[in-house]
């Protein structure tokens, strides 16, 4: 019999050999997504420090008031445009993107590009 890996350990594995290739430094910290079944995340991280230096995510009232439903396309589009215009307020215009090892489609590519409309570069 063939025993299969579950959704999350594939994405897990994905996750770590994407983050072997980069890394966030103060220069261009890293943006990380991570998608729930019900929210979603994102953080700008200095890997050098460990720190985050800015966050949104489907939870912040300025969300949750903006959007009906907190798992579509369009909540994650408002969370990109949040942690965009909160980046910009701290002076951070470049990020690399960490997609977090899920596939660059639907909510996760909703949150990129509302982010690189609301004048992040990656």
């Amino acid at each position: 019999m063939v025993s299969k890996k579950s959704r999350t350990e594939v994405r897990e594995n994905k996750h770590r050999r994407l983050r072997n290739r980069f890394s966030g430094t103060p220069e261009r910290p890293r943006l990380a997504v991570f998608r729930s079944n019900n929210h979603m995340y994102a953080q700008i991280i200095d890997d050098t420090a460990g720190r985050t230096l800015v966050s949104a995510s489907t939870l912040d009232q300025a969300i949750k008031t903006e959007v009906e439903k907190t798992n579509n396309v369009e909540a994650a589009a408002a969370v990109g445009r949040l942690v965009a215009k909160r980046a910009l307020e701290k002076g951070i215009t470049t990020v690399v993107y960490d997609r977090g090892g899920f596939i660059y489609e639907g909510k996760v590519k909703a949150l990129a590009e509302a982010a690189r409309e609301a004048g992040l570069e990656f």
